[in-house]
This record gives C-alpha cells, structure tokens and sequence, in this order.
C-alpha cells in the first residue's frame, strides 16, 4: 500500500513475504525505510556485509544503504521520505535527524521486547486501517502513527544502546552525526565539527568516551570508509575519482587511510568483489 500527498509526501506500507525483494532496488529520493522481521534467520546483505536478523529485530535504513537479499521471511517493511515526514531543522529525537537516522555510517539494529510486544503489533494494525483511509484527514493520521512509531523504536533503541540520559549531550552526538552525513566530503577533522557545534574538540571527545564506543575521529573515518567501499564495490569509478570525491587530491593519501581502516587496498578490495 502506498501513500502520496499532494506535495510529494510519500509511505509505503505493506509485509514482505519470501522472494517480494523488488523494493530494495527502488529509488525513493530521500527515502527512510524500518523493516520489522517476523521470523529467524532473514539474511541480507548492507552495503557489502552480510547480517542476519531474527524476529522482532528492527533495522533502520536511509536511502544510502544499498541492499541485497540472501534469505528473506516475513517482513514488515515501512518506507516514508522527508516530505512526508521531515523537516530538516526540526531538530527532535524522532524526527529524520534523530537517533535512528542520525547518519548512514551506522546500522541501528533494535530488538523488541516481549512486554512491548503489544504495543508495536496494535500500531501496525492501526497503520494498516488507516492506508485504507481516503479523506483529507488521512495524512495527518498517518504522520501521526509514524511519530508514535518512531517513539516506540527511540526509546528502544536509547535504552538497549546506553544512550546519555542528558538532553543536551544527546542533541550534541545527534547533531555531530549529522553534520559528518553533510560535511564527510569536505570536513576531516573533529575540530572542523567542534567548530560547527561551537563546542572543543575536547568537549566533543568526552561526550562520546560516555558511550563507550567510538570516538567523534572514528565516527568521521567511518563514513568516509562507507562511502569509499559503496563506490568501489557498486561504481565503475576509478579509485583516484574516487579518492577526489570522499576529499583527497593526493590519491597516495587515499590509499593509505583505505589500507589503514580496512587492512587492503583500495585496488586489492576491489579485485575481491
């Protein structure tokens, strides 16, 4: 089922049985895509690694991911893009710049729990309904459902990954991630991003160490790395137009920040593929 506003507002709602893949090819320009798996064992592929999901497992994906489907049970599959939803200055945990959506350098996996069971099944029923819905109210009522969603995966997410409980530590990590998504091409360093912010380097780097994970440098190369490794694997770009595209004029600087992150280099990762 598919929903398209007057203003290109567009959601595509529906469940994906075995073999229904088609719509991992689609284009959707500035599409976000949630897939619900409803059994064990689904294995897809996401920008050249491979995953399994397992039921009441969540992904979130933007329209940067390129996807491939090894093994695919039921799935609930849900595709909205930012007119439909986002307005990118509003800057909310739930909103297209939130936790879930922050960047593509990341792949937010959530799980379900079984006493929130209930409540993510009778939203999707009422999601349902309301697609078959025709009047100038239905909009509204979907933007709606979709915000309640995206609330229910938010607090998932915030508390099976640790997140900061401090408003502003968290609008501060959201809104880095964000300009890295914006900025990786043109924009290296953690103190380019900590000038944006109007925060120290410093500042920055003790704001991540309380996630526990990667640090705001990490975050940077990552994306760069994605982007390097989308345009080797499924482009016919040479690897110095390459390099020039993610930001280095020096082709041998390239190589060594490829052989650095991935342990190959660009030449040798794309002779494997």
């Amino acid at each position: 089922m598919k929903f398209i506003g007057n203003t290109n507002e567009y959601l595509q709602f529906m469940t994906l049985e075995k073999h229904e893949c088609t719509v991992f090819s689609e284009i959707i320009e500035g599409s976000l895509t949630i897939l619900w798996f409803q059994g064990d064992v689904n294995e897809l592929v996401i920008d050249g690694k491979i995953y399994t999901f397992n039921k009441n497992q969540i992904v979130f994906l933007t329209e940067f991911h390129k996807v491939a489907v090894n093994h695919l049970e039921s799935t609930r599959f849900l595709r909205f893009n930012r007119p439909f939803y986002c307005v990118i200055d509003h800057d909310t945990e739930v909103g297209c710049k939130g936790l879930l959506f922050f960047g593509a350098s990341q792949l937010p996996i959530i799980t379900i729990p079984e006493k929130d069971h209930l409540q993510f099944e009778t939203l999707w029923t009422m999601f349902s309904i309301e697609m078959q819905s025709k009047d100038n109210l239905q909009i509204d009522m979907l933007q709606m459902m979709l915000k309640r969603y995206l609330i229910l995966c938010t607090r998932l997410f915030k508390a099976q990954f640790q997140y900061p409980e401090e408003k502003m530590e968290t609008d501060i990590v959201r809104e880095f991630n964000f300009l890295v998504e914006q900025y990786f091409k043109t924009k290296h360093t953690v103190a380019e991003y900590a000038e944006l912010l109007n925060k120290s380097p410093k500042t920055l780097s003790n704001i991540f160490s309380k996630l526990g994970s990667k640090t705001p440098l990490q975050y940077i190369h990552d994306r760069k790395m994605l982007e390097a490794r989308r345009r080797l694997r499924y482009t016919n770009m040479q690897i110095q137009e390459i390099a020039y595209e993610i930001g280095y004029e020096d082709i041998q600087a390239f190589s060594r920040f490829f052989k650095k992150q991935e342990g190959v280099s660009p030449s040798l990762f794309k002779e494997n593929l």
